[in-house]
This record gives C-alpha cells, structure tokens and sequence, in this order.
C-alpha cells in the first residue's frame, strides 16, 4: 500500500491511499482522483519522505523517546485542537453531518437546485455527483463540498 501526498489546485493538502505507483498513474489519467475539500480534479503529487516506524530501536532515556513537554503558554482549553484530537473531531463531524443529511443518492445535483430555486424544503442533504456536477453547481452559486472516503460505506468511519 502507498500513501502519498497530494494536493488540488486550490492548494488544499491530503493523503490518497494506492495500491502501488502504477494505481495512482492510472487512477489520476482516468480522472478518478479528486479533492475531498473542493472536488478540484487537478490532483498533484507532492513530494514525500517514507514514515519509517522506529519506535523500539530507541534506547530507554534517549531524549528521542521522551516526550516533549507542552508549552507553558498553551491552554488545553482555548487552543486549537490538534493531532488526533482534532481528527476525532473530524471523524464526529461527518458522522454527525451523515446521520442529519438525507441520503438522496446518485439525485443529489437535481437535489441541491431544487433546495436552491425554493422548489423543495430546505434541508441537509449528501449523495453523489460528479465533478462536472458539482462544478455546475458552484457556476450556478450553489455550494456543495466533497466529504472525504465513501459516505455510502455501512462501516464505521476509521
């Protein structure tokens, strides 16, 4: 598995999860790779320095393995989340927003201008659209955003 660093043309920054080089070649050429934040298809690779896991080679004591302790300065309580408490807070976000949003599936587009023009109840909504979709959208003013990995998965987000 490979996980590289890409970023959109609007310059927002993400990981994509392949199988190997030749996935992320063939994925990218066929237009299937697009940011989860604003739905760019103009995905770059950025450059990466493999994660190598040397947590036991550490010797005990080694300043490598103690942790750095928090500044003096930081308040856990007016900070801005970060690491893994603020990817908790991600995670509880788009569970919360999946569970509030009606599913109305591959109709989401027809959906969203309905809503828009007033033909509709104002509601939360998810469901799929492609790229030259959402761009119509935002042409028309209609905001939509991607949500990261498959909404439509019945697993628990990871």
């Amino acid at each position: 598995m490979k996980v590289l660093d890409l970023r959109c043309g609007g310059g927002h920054a993400f990981e994509g999860w392949f199988a190997s080089e030749d996935d992320y070649a063939a994925q990218r050429k066929r237009g299937l790779l697009d940011c989860p934040v604003c739905g760019d298809i103009e995905v770059l690779r950025l450059p990466s320095a493999p994660r190598l896991n040397l947590s036991g080679a550490r010797t005990p004591g080694s300043p490598a393995a103690e942790p750095a302790p928090a500044p003096a300065s930081a308040s856990t309580s007016d900070a801005a989340p970060t690491g893994h408490a603020a990817a908790v807070r991600f995670v509880e976000a788009v569970a919360d927003l999946l569970k509030n949003a009606q599913d109305v599936g591959p109709r989401f587009a027809e959906e969203a201008r309905r809503i828009h023009h007033g033909e509709s109840d104002v509601r939360a909504i998810r469901g799929q659209a492609t790229a030259k979709e959402r761009e119509a959208l935002a042409d028309e003013g209609i905001e939509v955003f991607t949500l990261p990995g498959d909404p439509a998965s019945k697993t628990p987000l990871q």
